[in-house]
């Protein structure tokens, strides 16, 4: 909250949501948005206002920044231009819900969301042998779609898909892979949800 009541300006991935966050503090630093589709053109922007010697913040919708969103790319810009950067740790989907799923934690891998079209088959391919735990990342009108097209390309796995951690409506189902795809189909996917799928073997 210090930090982003003391810069100057913040990006923030839905700057209305941002607000409310803001508002509660009673924060009133100036906000701009930054997203997926807006990054190339804003990007130079606020690495502008940076080589100019004003602090910018970034913050996500939810989660940490940089995790499956577009901050890697202000990150490697801000890189390139000798821009000194910090991370203040905070909440990530993916490490609880590793913990809450009840698979092997020891070693696991984290791809993100799958490819929604173009390369969605060979990435699918590719995870087929992997023998860690896989996590990934999906929205709720993909989610019973990714978690059918797993089982067709994995097999009837272990799984647990996890939402809103932390949050009123935190959802958690475990089991394999048809059971939880028929659960699902009885209940609202709103919200983002987390794929946790046990690896080959």
């Amino acid at each position: 909250m210090e930090i982003l009541d003391r810069v100057d300006l913040i990006a923030a991935e839905d700057t209305r949501r941002a607000k409310i966050l803001l508002a509660h503090y009673k924060i009133n630093t100036p906000t701009t948005s930054y997203y997926d589709h807006n990054k190339e053109s804003k990007t130079p922007f606020l690495i502008n206002r940076l080589i100019e010697g004003h602090s910018v913040a970034l913050i996500s919708d939810a989660g940490t920044p940089g995790i499956s969103d577009p901050c890697f790319y202000l990150i490697r810009e801000a890189i390139k231009a000798s821009i000194e950067i910090l991370a203040i740790p905070g909440p990530t989907a993916f490490v609880p819900a590793l913990i809450l799923s009840g698979l092997p934690l020891h070693r696991f891998v984290f791809e993100g969301f799958l490819p929604v079209k173009k390369g969605r088959q060979t990435r699918l391919k590719e995870l087929r042998e992997e023998p860690r735990t896989i996590v990934l990342y999906e929205s709720p009108h993909r989610l019973i779609k990714t978690l059918e097209d797993l089982r067709t390309a994995w097999g009837n796995r272990p799984v647990a898909v996890i939402k809103e951690l932390t949050k009123i409506h935190e959802t958690i189902i475990r089991g394999p892979l048809v059971e939880v795809i028929e659960k699902l189909k009885q209940i609202s996917t709103k919200g983002e949800w987390v794929i946790v799928v046990a690896g080959a073997g």
